[in-house]
């Protein structure tokens, strides 16, 4: 009897999982884009710790084009600091056995770092916020006003004083 499409077929092949999906990846087409990416991503993160304070959330590692390390900045002063901090990445990218010479920085208006899916669906208030506002919006409402008035003790307009006191 064939074996159930539930349970896993039993011999000597190897589990199918997440690192056959991979090696597969790998293997394939598009293996070279994939291990080049992945290279990259490490070397952008070896380099991380050598950038300014408070730049390493602003940059990326983009490419490495012949002896140039090429970067990608969200803003033009995050441009300017990297450029700044050129021969000190390029001592550190030596020291990592990269063969550059000169840096290039890109800058873009694009997040460098894809927000999580459900990120833009978030309302910016607190889950507090809304009865709250709800509640003041209310209590507004449920005081009379005049228009272009504002009232004082007695229903009198602020420093006028009732007859007889």
């Amino acid at each position: 009897m064939p074996g159930s499409r539930s349970t896993p077929p039993q011999g000597d092949a190897p589990n199918p999982g997440p690192r056959a999906a991979l090696d597969a990846l790998l293997a394939g087409s598009a293996g070279g884009t994939l291990r080049r990416a992945l290279w990259l991503d490490a070397v952008d993160q070896l380099l991380r710790p050598y950038l300014p304070p408070g730049l390493a959330a602003h940059a990326r590692l983009a490419n490495v084009r012949k002896d140039r390390l090429v970067f990608v900045v969200d803003s033009p002063i995050w441009h300017a600091k990297l450029r700044l901090a050129a021969p000190m990445l390029i001592d550190a990218a030596r020291s990592v056995g990269l063969e550059v010479n000169d840096l290039g920085v890109k800058t873009t208006t694009a997040p460098l770092r894809p927000l999580p899916p459900d990120a833009g669906s978030r309302s910016p208030k607190s889950t507090t916020a809304h009865p709250e506002l709800a509640a003041a919006l209310a209590l507004l409402r449920s005081q009379p006003t005049v228009p272009g008035h504002a009232t004082g003790s007695a229903g009198q307009p602020p420093g006028r004083k009732r007859r007889g006191t």
